[in-house]
């Protein structure tokens, strides 16, 4: 779940590693995340007083002519809280996106809340670069007049094997993400969870959000894209999204989802769907184990007391036999021999069968034609 969150805990670790470090030698880290993030943090022994941070991220969109105008804004505001201890570098290092130097010195004297908050605006810049290509992608999009006419999908490449399509609509920006699992299991949970999703996603309580559809065919939109893009084996899910929807924090959460949206199914469908449904089986398998262990129990437990039971009864109806006189268990010898021979003789009767032989084997009636005299 560590992917799903705004910020990297691979560099908040070493961050938090380098808040109660001595330096000694040199350090150089490089850390690669999902969605070909790269780091590099270097800390020189020679001037140990400063840390560099550099990061890396591919372009979501190549056709954009400055991808990462729209960061300057963002960056400003963060580093207007942090310019005591975070400086931004002008020229990156080379083939590094942007580059930060920290102040180890006055980053050592914080207090613990303020390098909380400076670990975290350090972590959570692949978030924000991330969402300001996109960001900025959506708002040409959307500002663009289609009246009528339906223009080409835009390849959107966050992960390298993962690319999801954005189309302009007439009213609204469709986001159509492809959903591909290797394991056939997965794509029976996945199929169930998207089906799920559609239901409460369309509900009423749910209609600010943007609609979400599934279809396991390729939507109409997607026509003309290349072959390999449209090999799916867990369909297509399509997202409508209104120019409501990129406003505000909405805006920041509606593209942090789309970009994760691939990533958070399959976390839900290998570790959570998995995991819920052994949690489950491994409760009923000790459900029917306790079951049958109680079975057994009291099996043996009435065994044991019939035993016990048997053993009273004979010892009553030996104590009651002692006390009944001869002439009375003679009285009552033979009215049970009377009554068995009883049954014997007397027929045996049967539920309905009166009904029965009354319509097979009765008397048939006949009807005379002639007229007959009464003779007196």
């Amino acid at each position: 779940m560590a992917s799903f969150r705004n910020g990297s805990p691979a560099l908040e670790e070493i961050l938090n590693k380098l808040q109660s470090m001595v330096i000694v030698t040199d350090i150089d880290h490089h850390l690669y995340e999902i969605g070909s993030i790269h780091y590099n943090v270097q800390v020189f022994a020679s001037n140990a007083n400063f840390a560099y941070i550099s990061i890396w991220m591919p372009l979501i969109f190549t056709q954009v002519m400055d991808p990462y105008k729209s960061l300057d804004c963002s960056l400003q505001d963060i580093m207007s809280r942090l310019s005591d201890t975070i400086e931004v570098i002008e020229t990156p290092k080379e083939g590094y996106v942007l580059t930060l130097r920290l102040n180890v010195d006055r980053f050592q004297q914080q207090s613990k809340e303020d390098c909380k908050n400076i670990i975290k605006a350090i972590s959570s810049l692949q978030t924000i670069i991330l969402s300001s290509q996109l960001k900025a992608i959506l708002w040409n999009i959307g500002s663009q007049d289609t009246s009528n006419e339906l223009l080409k999908p835009i390849k959107i490449v966050y992960h390298p094997r993962e690319p999801f399509f954005i189309t302009k609509m007439p009213q609204q920006l469709s986001v159509t993400v492809p959903m591909r699992f290797k394991d056939n299991s997965d794509v029976i949970l996945a199929t169930s969870f998207f089906q799920e999703l559609m239901d409460v996603g369309n509900s009423w309580a749910h209609d600010k959000t943007p609609r979400c559809t599934w279809s396991p065919i390729p939507p109409p939109n997607l026509r003309g894209e290349h072959f390999e893009h449209l090999i799916t084996n867990g369909g297509f899910v399509t997202f409508d999204i209104f120019s409501k929807h990129l406003k505000g924090e909405k805006a920041d959460m509606v593209v942090w989802i789309l970009l994760k949206f691939n990533e958070y199914v399959k976390y839900h469908v290998k570790q959570c769907t998995r995991a819920f449904i052994q949690r489950k089986m491994r409760q009923r398998m000790g459900i029917m184990c306790e079951v049958i262990q109680n079975a057994r129990i009291r099996r043996e437990a009435s065994a044991n007391g019939m035993q016990t039971c048997e053993w009273k009864a004979n010892c009553q109806c030996g104590k009651k036999l002692k006390k009944i006189s001869r002439p009375v268990a003679l009285r009552n010898n033979f009215k049970v021999l009377t009554n068995q021979i009883k049954l014997f003789r007397s027929r045996i009767k049967i539920k309905g069968l009166h009904k029965i032989k009354r319509h097979w084997f009765g008397v048939p009636k006949f009807t005379s034609f002639g007229k007959y005299k009464k003779f007196t």
